[in-house]
């Protein structure tokens, strides 16, 4: 959509709400998108509160690197003003039980890592 991104790394939070918010409020446009270690993201607006957002994929296993392009897309459409169609998501009732495990352990070594008083850090970085 011929933005430019920032990445930073939310140190004060584990919860994926709270990572996007702030990483909105960050943002030059007011549009942030979080992602979890485990894969759950969100795409938010600097002004709704943290658990009100403008777009959620909790389906983490099943977000493909085309659906996270589309998220980008998403976020950079609002962020210009414009209101996207939600981005498709697939939806699979045994994505949970299968991959809950997994998911609790990224989250757990995730939640380690939270420093409440830290600031964001900006990170460099490449895409291709």
């Amino acid at each position: 959509e011929g933005l430019i991104a920032r990445v930073v790394r939310i140190n004060r939070t584990s919860d994926v709400c709270f990572i996007a918010n702030d990483a909105a409020k960050l943002s030059g446009s007011g549009i942030g998108i979080g992602i979890q270690s485990k894969g759950t993201t969100v795409i938010h607006q600097k002004d709704l509160l943290p658990l009100n957002n403008l777009e959620l994929f909790p389906q983490a296993p099943l977000l493909t690197p085309e659906i996270f392009r589309l998220i980008g897309k998403n976020a950079a459409k609002y962020a210009k003003g414009e209101s996207p169609n939600p981005v498709p998501v697939i939806s699979d009732q045994m994505v949970r039980p299968k991959y809950q495990a997994k998911a609790a352990l990224l989250h757990i070594k995730e939640t380690k890592h939270v420093k409440e008083n830290e600031k964001p850090e900006e990170l460099e970085y490449t895409f291709e």
